[in-house]
């Protein structure tokens, strides 16, 4: 699925450097490194302030505390996402509520949500949270008019996007995390542009809430051994922050690398005859839909997800030839066991229900070869004949 070996080895002389900076320093959290970060950062995002934390989780949690969510509230989310998007909600004492997917990006619909919207008054609805999961945008044009119309805040989950775009080609649109009051992003290993442990970031541009996110970050304490209000201790490493820093240099060239890789998959599975791309809610016998990019969307890829009839089957086959693939996510959230007190059953979101028994993420990060490339497509091609 991932070699992080790869891309160490590109930049290994410049990381070890930026440790060793670090050490001479002897300043651990915080600091002028995460400062850094930040401007750079929000620099990187169109944003005019970041404000970096212990994960991606926390950075959801200061997001959403800092957009004034109250115990009590409700902010609205997609039940096809990583556990997080909702365990966050909770975390800030809301309630979390779901809109379905569009099946054919697997992000929120803003028809749904706007049938939710429609359907009954939501006088505790405070946020809407989209999540640009796999590394696209969500519809930000209409989730946004909506939200304006239902006086909500929009609070991006970016974590899988740092350098996605929304928007017409020609004026390159603009970038997630930065649409929103606030926009998460993690740095979690595994993603387009990662730490070497837990790390998170919140994009804003309102100084308040920036302002806000530091002293929550920091136990409420605008000072030393001063308490404003209850916080948290989710503050940034500067070893973490002084790695990003390194490979935040390369992200947008990893970035188009993961493009090519991901445009050369869907020339592979045509040449296959393995996918005749189609309609996802119409009828189509082809046992592998590929993943489809939205028009106005600057696909980053953080993950290459295909939707394939018998994918339990195929990936155990793929596992027998040593290929790696994974599910993201195989349970929706409104049917993971600690939200059963929601009130939500199966069949309330068919499509997320749908997408959850069907996707499966190949092989994809910026330094996979076309040789290995061929052999994930030949291999499932062997499968399906």
């Amino acid at each position: 699925m991932l070699d992080l070996q790869r891309q160490y080895l590109q930049v290994r002389d410049e990381v070890l450097a930026a440790i060793e900076r670090v050490c001479a320093s002897q300043h651990y959290i915080l600091g002028a490194e995460v400062e850094e970060l930040e401007r750079e950062i929000a620099k990187f995002c169109g944003a005019s302030d970041a404000v970096g934390c212990a994960s991606g989780t926390d950075a959801l949690w200061l997001a959403l505390v800092a957009a004034g969510v109250q115990p009590g509230d409700q902010v609205l989310t997609t039940p096809f996402s990583f556990f997080a998007s909702a365990s966050a909600i909770v975390r800030a004492g809301a309630r979390p509520v779901f809109a379905d997917i569009d099946p054919r990006t697997c992000n929120l619909d803003p028809a749904q949500v706007e049938s939710f919207l429609r359907s009954s008054p939501h006088d505790k609805l405070r946020v809407l949270l989209p999540v640009h999961l796999y590394g696209q945008c969500a519809e930000m044009d209409r989730l946004q008019q909506l939200a304006e119309e239902f006086h909500l805040s929009v609070v991006e989950d970016a974590a899988q996007a740092i350098g996605a775009r929304w928007g017409n080609e020609s004026s390159k649109g603009r970038s997630a995390g930065s649409m929103g009051i606030s926009g998460t992003f993690s740095f979690y290993p595994t993603k387009n542009l990662s730490a070497y442990g837990d790390a998170g970031l919140v994009a804003t541009n309102d100084p308040e809430m920036a302002a806000h996110m530091r002293r929550l970050r920091n136990h409420g304490s605008p000072r030393r051994y001063v308490h404003e209000e209850f916080g948290w201790n989710c503050r940034l490493d500067a070893m973490q922050a002084a790695i990003l820093r390194v490979k935040l240099k390369y992200v947008g060239e990893w970035n188009d690398a993961r493009r090519q890789r991901a445009g050369n998959y869907d020339q592979l599975f045509a040449q296959a005859g393995l996918s005749a791309g189609g309609d996802l809610q119409g009828e189509n016998t082809s046992p592998i839909q590929l993943p489809q990019t939205a028009r106005k969307a600057h696909h980053v890829f953080h993950q290459y997800v295909v939707r394939a009839y018998r994918r339990d089957e195929l990936r155990e086959f793929l596992t027998a030839r040593k290929i790696g693939t994974e599910i993201y996510y195989p349970i929706p959230l409104h049917l993971q066991p600690c939200f059963m007190y929601l009130g939500y059953r199966e069949g309330d979101f068919p499509e997320a229900e749908r997408a959850a028994e069907e996707v499966l993420a190949l092989p994809m990060f910026p330094e996979l070869t076309e040789e290995e490339q061929k052999r994930v497509v030949t291999s499932i091609a062997d499968f399906y004949c």
